[in-house]
């Protein structure tokens, strides 16, 4: 017999009692296909722990989930992005006191009513996970007395708040350190790394890996003694695994898990130096304390504008770019089936390994058999790899390759239902194939450019069908890259903007939607940074002293690196094209001269073994070239550290407003989502409106003012922007759809 002890009200955790003793707590949050938290699921799991802790008839509880495969995805990060605005007028105490009710729920979980001097009395309290655990999702069960997990190699268990710009907060930071040691946990608070189950085991996160999680759990929680429920954190003579700050091996770790994260980040993310502080401040003190000093870390954290622009650009608007926010509603499904890709070398090979991987099949055009081979070749190289790390069996491979024709022959193309060309950047080049493969594929064909500067309206002249054409400009490399931007050209239809979105979908990346502008919006941004790197570079700045600062804002290479690793020749080549196209109205700079003499020079970049940098036979970096300073000599005094931030900074976040302004961006989201995953714009800041909303249009205005005064007209204030600082107005307020439309 059971006994249902919810009411009709508690939708998101039901309590049910049985008669050997056991009082199952199933986590099941309505019209959610994984659970995550939410403020009243807290108060629901409160309620329901205080019901089994009072009930004399239960002797333990089992804490699992409804959802097949998963047990939870976290804390529900659209609250935790408005906590701020709900904390009231005093929003640090507002905060702390809620995050400090969440610790003493999930502190009752783990002493379970037992005696607090003799630890003696409690009722074990076992976690059962059908799946993937994560955030808070892990964080409870951590509170529990033994944690069980499903023996299913797809589910994820882990901390991955990190990579949101926040930490674990609701104990996960101080219980895993003091289980596992700063040591054993930093993988999984410093880096947010998921693993598998048997990994999760073996590295000391959950306890057993069963075929049947619930069984187990019921069976340990009917045969578990006082003993078994006492946390080491809770015993007598507890010392913290690898040793506490103050013990000699416990320093050492430390000192360098604050040199690491410190090398990593170079301190633009505060998240990182908040959890570090609230380990080591915790590791010195009792385990109730550190849960305070834990609050309080992640108080500060919240209160950082910076976790605010990351969760919502990072999470709440990635998601719903990736949930079809921008797609036109009125085209049915536009899945696509079979693509044929034309061209096979680096990009090309590229897309055709992500969208076999999606389950398409793939036709892959080249000029003659042995070019395509060798684009199918990367496939099998990725794969070769995959199969060494024990991520890929020799069924998928075969499976991947078999979907992938390979062959010179455009008949092959017949039946396919999208087309992606990646030939050479040539719009001679690409009309001659638009045309032949025209006069090949279906009439309701969708034809598509991986272009990343050409227009895809001039481009759109050689196609018979404009409203079926499009741009799908991808990332380099396309297999690693999250970020695809799609552009529409001035008589692009809505289903070819659809299919694109879709077969986005398919291959699980993000999709921003632009209109045609030359450089589209990534680029368009992207150039003046490289631009204003080599600039500084000419004029004499260091270039170590360019790319460091850049590296300081949280981008993850600086300017100068970057154009080495893009090539120098691309560079002098766009810079042309872009002098052709603008005539008179082209604002030449010293970065041309510097560009225009390097290739020269013969120092391509990395391609070459020469560029800015020096590097040996096999690639590898050796240091900046000196013989560059012969040429641009060095500035006796060095700019200020900020002023070279800054050049750097609004050279991209202007051209982002211009490209609002000009109608080429149509959503903020897409613009900050974009410059992200994009080019690593400053993640810190949630992308270039986020920032701009963080430091205020009157500030950013006034800023311009005085770059523009010293460095030129590059740095003139958008009259959008300006505009926006004499109302008073933020990017968000003005320019976001309402989160219900997304």
């Amino acid at each position: 017999m059971e006994q249902d002890t919810t009411d009709t009200d508690m939708t998101e955790f039901t309590l049910t009692k049985h008669d050997d003793g056991v009082a199952i707590l199933t986590w099941d949050v309505p019209g959610k296909s994984m659970n995550v938290m939410s403020f009243d699921g807290l108060q629901q799991l409160n309620e329901c722990i205080d019901d089994a802790l009072a009930d004399e008839a239960i002797k333990g509880i089992v804490i699992t989930s409804g959802k097949e495969g998963s047990f939870a995805g976290g804390m529900d990060l659209n609250l935790l992005a408005r906590m701020k605005t709900v904390a009231g007028d005093d929003p640090a105490r507002g905060l702390f006191e809620g995050i400090m009710q969440t610790h003493q729920l999930l502190r009752k979980i783990e002493l379970a009513g037992m005696d607090p001097k003799t630890k003696k009395g409690g009722k074990p309290v076992a976690a059962a996970l059908p799946g993937t655990a994560a955030g808070i999702g892990l964080e409870l069960p951590l509170a529990t007395h033994r944690i069980f997990v499903a023996d299913d190699p797809k589910a994820r268990i882990g901390l991955p708040e990190i990579l949101l710009g926040i930490f674990p907060g609701a104990g996960g930071t101080t219980r895993l350190v003091r289980k596992l040691g700063a040591m054993g946990a930093s993988p999984f608070l410093l880096e947010g790394k998921l693993v598998p189950p048997a990994k999760a085991k073996s590295a000391g996160l959950v306890d057993e890996v069963v075929a049947d999680p619930l069984a187990a759990a019921r069976e340990w929680v009917l045969n578990a003694s006082d003993a078994d429920l006492v946390k080491p954190w809770d015993a007598k003579g507890y010392k913290m695994p690898g040793g506490a700050p103050y013990h000699p091996a416990g320093f050492m770790t430390f000192v360098g898990a604050a040199a690491m994260v410190n090398g990593k980040t170079s301190g633009a993310f505060p998240a990182p130096k908040a959890l570090l502080s609230a380990v080591y401040e915790g590791a010195l003190v009792d385990f109730d304390t550190a849960l305070r000093i834990e609050a309080r870390w992640f108080t500060n954290v919240l209160l950082n504008p910076s976790s605010g622009a990351m969760m919502q650009s990072l999470f709440v608007n990635k998601e719903a770019l990736e949930k079809g926010a921008v797609r036109p509603q009125d085209v049915p499904d536009q899945r696509v089936s079979k693509i044929g890709v034309l061209g096979a070398g680096m990009m090309g090979a590229g897309i055709a390994l992500v969208s076999a991987q999606a389950g398409m099949e793939v036709v892959l055009i080249d000029r003659d058999q042995a070019a395509a081979d060798k684009g199918k070749a990367y496939t099998e190289t990725y794969l070769d790899k995959g199969m060494k790390r024990g991520k890929v069996t020799a069924e998928k491979k075969e499976g991947m390759l078999a979907r992938i024709t390979a062959t010179p022959d455009l008949d092959a193309l017949k039946g396919c239902d999208l087309i992606i060309e990646a030939v050479f950047e040539d719009p001679a080049v690409k009309a001659e194939m638009t045309q032949k493969v025209e006069a090949v594929i279906p009439e309701d064909c969708i034809f598509a450019s991986n272009t990343s500067t050409l227009p895809i309206t001039d481009l759109a002249k050689a196609s018979s069908r404009p409203e079926q054409f499009i741009g799908i400009h991808f990332f380099s490399p396309v297999e690693k890259m999250a970020l695809v931007e799609i552009i529409k050209g001035r008589e692009t239809g809505p289903r070819a903007v659809a299919k694109a979105l879709d077969y986005v979908r398919q291959i699980r990346k993000t999709p921003i939607v632009v209109n045609d502008e030359r450089f589209f919006y990534a680029n368009r941004c992207i150039i003046p940074y490289i631009n204003e790197g080599v600039m500084m570079a000419g004029e004499g700045v260091a270039r170590p002293l360019i790319d460091h600062a850049a590296q300081m804002l949280g981008f993850p290479v600086g300017p100068i690196q970057l154009v080495d690793e893009t090539s120098l020749d691309l560079g002098a080549k766009i810079a042309k094209a872009t002098m052709a196209a603008m005539g008179n109205a082209y604002p030449k700079s010293i970065a041309d001269d510097v560009t225009f003499w390097m290739v020269d020079e013969g120092r391509l970049g990395r391609k070459s073994n020469a560029g800015f940098f020096d590097y040996d036979d096999k690639g590898k970096r050796l240091g900046y070239w000196k013989g560059f300073n012969d040429k641009f000599p060095l500035l006796e005094e060095q700019p200020d550290l900020i002023e070279v931030q800054h050049r750097l900074l609004f050279s991209q976040v202007l051209e982002a407003v211009r490209a609002l302004e000009a109608g080429v961006l149509e959503d903020i989201r897409e613009g900050d989502v974009g410059a992200i995953l994009g080019w690593g714009f400053a993640p810190w800041s949630g992308g270039p409106f986020s920032w701009l909303d963080i430091v205020g249009a009157p500030w950013a205005a006034e800023r311009c003012d005085q770059l523009q005064a010293k460095f030129g007209d590059r740095f003139a204030c958008p009259p959008l922007l300006r505009e926006m600082a004499e109302n008073g107005d933020t990017f968000y307020e003005r320019f976001a759809p309402e989160v219900a439309a997304a």
